[in-house]
């Protein structure tokens, strides 16, 4: 008797099915709304991002300052909390599609900063 793959026993393709908490630790997360498709995500599932944007587009920035009466005003910046669904992240290229061996790594990728640049150049 044949019973197909449906028969098979599905395996997970990520740790606690993608959710940032061990298993079995909690039952329910509230949940947040993507940015891009409008879906209710759990909140430990989102994909997050902190976004830091300047109020004024890059175009005007300049005319700005050149019509500022004050020397040393700087312009005040956007700070905002991003949530994205994991299809939406994959979609706007946010997050990339990852190998099976890649997925286990859980630590974030090295971040790049003017500072560390510097401090690599002086070595």
């Amino acid at each position: 008797v044949c019973l197909g793959p449906a028969a098979l026993p599905r395996r997970g393709k990520s740790r606690a099915n993608g959710r940032n908490k061990p298993a079995g630790a909690r039952g329910h997360v509230k949940r947040v709304f993507c940015e891009a498709s409008g879906s209710m995500v759990p909140k430990d599932k989102a994909v997050k991002r902190f976004m830091v944007r300047n109020i004024v587009e890059s175009a005007a920035i300049r005319d700005l300052q050149e019509s500022c009466v004050f020397d040393s005003y700087v312009l005040p910046k956007l700070y905002r909390k991003v949530y994205y669904c994991i299809s939406a992240a994959i979609h706007s290229k946010v997050v990339r599609v990852r190998s099976v061996e890649a997925r286990r790594i859980r630590e974030p990728p090295k971040r790049m900063r003017p500072s560390d640049k510097k401090k690599d150049e002086k070595k």
